[in-house]
C-alpha cells in the first residue's frame, strides 16, 4: 500500500466517523421525541408552546380539544393512546437506526448505508407529512427537517461507490 492510498483510506475513515456521529445525533433526537410521545405526550410541546395533541387535534378538525375531552373523553383517551404508540414506533426505529449506525455503517457495510437511507427517509418524512396534515408545525417539528438533513449529509459523504481494483 502506498502513501497516497493510505492517506485516502484515512480520509475515508474520517468522513465515515463524521457521518455515523451525525446519524447517531439525529436519531438520538428522534429517540428522545419518541420517548416523550410514548411516556408523556401531554408534556410534549407543539406549535405556540402548547401541548402537541391539542394543537394537532385543533389544527386538523378546527374544534377545541377541551370540548372533545368534556364531550367524548374516551375519544381523547384513544387519540392519546394512538399518539403514544406512534412515539413507541419512533423509539423502536431510533434504537435500530442507532445500532446500525454504530456497528455495520461504522464498519462500512453497504447494506447499512441503504438501511439508514430508507429507514430515516420513511420515518422522518412520514412525521413531516403527519405534522403538515394535522396543521401542527412548530419550532420542535422543524427539527425533523434538520435531523433528516443531517442524515442526508452523512450519507452523501459516504456514498458506497464501487471502487476499481
Amino acid at each position: 500500500m502506498n502513501a497516497s492510498s493510505t492517506k485516502q483510506n484515512d480520509m475515508k475513515k474520517a468522513w465515515r466517523r463524521t457521518a455515523w456521529i451525525l446519524i447517531v445525533l439525529a436519531d438520538i433526537g428522534l429517540l428522545m421525541w419518541g420517548a416523550m410521545a410514548a411516556l408523556a405526550p401531554e408534556q410534549l410541546l407543539g406549535p405556540g408552546g402548547g401541548p402537541i395533541l391539542p394543537a394537532e387535534y385543533e389544527g386538523f378538525t378546527g374544534y377545541s380539544w377541551s370540548v372533545l375531552i368534556s364531550t367524548t373523553p374516551k375519544a381523547a383517551e384513544f387519540m392519546t393512546l394512538v399518539f403514544r404508540m406512534y412515539g413507541s414506533y419512533g423509539v423502536g426505529f431510533s434504537l435500530m437506526a442507532i445500532a446500525i449506525a454504530v456497528t455495520a455503517f461504522r464498519r462500512g457495510d453497504h447494506w447499512a448505508w441503504w438501511a439508514l437511507l430508507i429507514g430515516n427517509t420513511l420515518t422522518y418524512v412520514s412525521a413531516m407529512i403527519y405534522d403538515q396534515i394535522a396543521r401542527a408545525v412548530g419550532p420542535f417539528e422543524l427539527t425533523e427537517y434538520l435531523g433528516l438533513a443531517a442524515v442526508y449529509v452523512a450519507l452523501a459523504i459516504t456514498i458506497p461507490l464501487k471502487e476499481k481494483k
